[in-house]
């Protein structure tokens, strides 16, 4: 299950960073410390999720 959860990650983690950076854009947040915060945001929300969709997908 682990090795599907970081593939997984490799895929969920870029949708979340780039959907967070986007937010952090439209809400005005265009310095650097804004954009790379929300990536970090962003990449450390994938571990749960990718760990989750690993466990449903392992389950189902």
């Amino acid at each position: 299950m682990l090795r599907l959860a970081l593939l997984l990650y490799s895929l969920i983690a870029t949708t979340l960073a780039g959907t967070a950076v986007v937010v952090a854009l439209v809400a005005g947040f265009d310095d650097l410390h804004g954009i790379l915060l929300a990536a970090a945001l962003g990449f450390a929300a994938a571990v749960p999720a990718s760990l989750l969709v690993a466990n449903r997908l392992v389950r189902a």
